[in-house]
Order: structure tokens, then C-alpha cells, then sequence
């Protein structure tokens, strides 16, 4: 099959190429766009919920590469016949609701007839481009820190099967719903040049697309790896799994090394699909002090560190 036509130019700093979450196109020596998409269907039942997840989750991406969203335009697919003017105007405005929170203007977007509600944003955003977060900009000695615990798609999951309590399901959807801001932050004022968001892949995944740009190998602690509830480890052991979790662990067993002591259910929860999960940057251990006030400061809820990147070995990921 021949590849996609593509123009070379020198000012696209980040392409489709490394894996990482939004494009970056340098506009001056101090200034670059960030450029972005995503979309999905429904995961909670609560329609204006569903709006501020799945717009969380698309303005993630321009704070994962240490951007500031600047606009956003809808992306709406929805079966008319099915759903009624009132909860696809819900959804919207929990979407908008949300943009408006990143202090980011709803400049439009394009909606469409589809056999399934679909909803999410594109979204451009501002970065200085020597500032930019990326899966290249780890090195060998740097600390890991993650900033939202672990567990939405098995939780997701675990509502569709009516197996989950209230109290949780609005747990995990007001931390679906946090925006993840501490990646500008960040960013800012110089303590990361690597990171991304854990979503669709599951942290072992993101992470590994970081080591192989990086030229890493990441050693995990999975005591250290936080679950958003300890409950979730009795929905694995029910079954309760997407499968695009299971997918993910099945590819990660090709470029993770696993200690015999980690038992499954921790391996499930380390390759669970992620909506709008946390982020995961590289921190030079001189400035870890720093880096997490900068993170606390800015609406992180944790920050934890899960371990540490060497110089590369035979597998990206190891995990103790």
C-alpha cells in the first residue's frame, strides 16, 4: 500500500510520527500552535456528564504537550430519530460548560446524522515551542510521576453491568471530568520537556511509545501505580474489562517485562484504557521537590511517583 502524501516542513515540530498527542506547528522563535481531535461515544448515562468527559478529554491532549487551549469546535454525531433535542442540547452544554472552565473559546463545529451518539472537540492551543512536552524529551535518570489514579475503563465497564455503586460511578466521572491544567503548568516554567496522558493504550502503552522515543526503559513500582479505588480489583477478578484493555495488555506483554511477583489483576489495571486520564511526565529527580508543588498548585489531586527511567535495555518497560 503506498503511504499518505505528506509535505515536508520544517516548522511541523510534532507529527503523526512519535506517537504523541497533538501536532505542534511552530509559528515564531516563541510561539507554536497545538493542534488536536477526539471523540467517542457515550460512557456514562447522564448526557451533560458525557459532555464535560469527552471535552475534558479532547483538551487534554493540548495540555499534555504543555499547551494552553485557545478554541474549540464540536465534533457531534447523534441519531436524531433516537435522541431528542433536550439531551443532545445537555450534552453540549457540558461540553461548552467545560471548555469554558480551560478559559477556552467555543468557536463553532459540525454536526451529523450517525447510528450512534458520538461527541468530543477539536482544539487548538498555544505553547512556547521550547516548552513543548513530548514523547522525545525523556533521559535516563529521570522520576515518573503520574497525576490521576488508575481504573475508569474497568469502572466504565463495571456500570454497563449495573455491578457499580453510585458513589463510585460519580467518583470516577468527576475525575474523568477534572482537567488535566497542571500540564501547562508545568510545562511553563521548565521542569518537563516529556510526558503525555494515559487514555486509549493504558499507561503501559503511552509509556512505552515515551521510551521508544526517548531511547528508555521504564522500571515501574506497581505498588506504587495508585487505583482510583480498591474496588476495582474486584471487578477484574468479575470480569469487569473492556476489551480494549484486554487488547492493550495482550500487546504490552510484547514490550513489558513483568516480575513473576505482580499479580494479573495489577497487570490488567496497568494496561486499563483510560477516558481523559491523568498525566505521566518525566522529572529530572533535582526538581521532583518543585515539580509536584507546581503540579498540587495547578488541580492535580495526586502525584504520584511510579518510577524511574535507565538507559535502554532489552524491553521499553519493566515492571517490579
Amino acid at each position: 500500500m503506498r503511504g499518505l502524501t505528506n509535505i515536508s516542513d520544517p516548522n511541523l515540530l510534532i507529527g503523526s510520527a512519535s506517537s504523541d498527542d497533538a501536532a505542534v506547528y511552530r509559528i515564531s522563535d516563541e510561539l507554536a500552535l497545538v493542534q488536536t481531535l477526539d471523540f467517542f461515544t457515550p460512557i456514562v448515562d447522564d448526557p451533560y456528564l458525557f459532555g464535560q468527559i469527552a471535552a475534558a478529554n479532547s483538551l487534554s491532549d493540548v495540555y499534555a504537550m504543555g499547551g494552553r487551549p485557545i478554541t474549540a469546535m464540536n465534533i457531534v454525531a447523534v441519531p436524531t430519530d433516537e435522541l431528542d433535542l433536550d439531551t443532545i442540547n445537555q450534552i453540549l452544554r457540558g461540553g461548552a460548560d467545560k471548555v469554558a472552565e480551560a478559559q477556552c473559546s467555543l468557536a463553532g463545529g459540525h454536526t451529523v446524522q450517525n447510528p450512534e451518539p458520538l461527541y468530543g472537540l477539536s482544539v487548538t492551543g498555544l505553547v512556547n515551542p521550547h516548552r513543548v512536552i513530548s514523547n522525545a524529551g525523556a533521559h535516563a535518570g529521570d522520576h515518573l510521576l503520574l497525576t490521576k489514579p488508575l481504573g475508569t475503563g474497568i469502572i466504565s465497564t463495571a456500570i454497563k453491568r449495573g455491578a457499580c455503586s453510585p458513589e463510585l460511578e460519580e467518583k470516577a466521572s468527576k475525575q474523568m471530568a477534572t482537567l488535566n491544567t497542571p500540564g501547562s503548568a508545568i510545562a511553563a516554567v521548565g521542569l518537563t520537556k516529556a510526558g503525555t496522558d494515559v487514555t486509549g493504550f493504558g499507561l503501559l502503552g503511552h509509556l512505552s511509545h515515551l521510551c521508544r522515543e526517548s531511547g528508555v526503559t521504564a522500571r515501574l513500582e506497581s505498588a506504587a501505580v495508585p487505583a482510583i479505588d480498591p474496588e476495582v480489583f474486584e471487578f477484574i477478578k468479575q470480569g469487569c474489562v473492556p476489551g480494549g484493555s484486554r487488547e492493550n495488555l495482550r500487546l504490552a506483554r510484547e514490550f513489558t517485562s513483568f516480575s513473576n511477583d505482580v499479580p494479573e489483576e495489577i497487570q490488567v489495571l496497568l494496561a486499563d484504557a483510560q477516558t481523559s486520564g491523568g498525566l505521566l511526565i518525566a522529572v529530572n529527580p533535582n526538581d521532583l521537590s518543585e515539580a509536584r508543588d507546581v503540579l498540587y498548585a495547578n488541580g492535580a489531586n495526586i502525584v504520584s511517583e511510579i518510577g524511574i527511567l535507565t538507559s535502554a535495555d532489552t524491553m521499553p518497560v519493566v515492571v517490579s
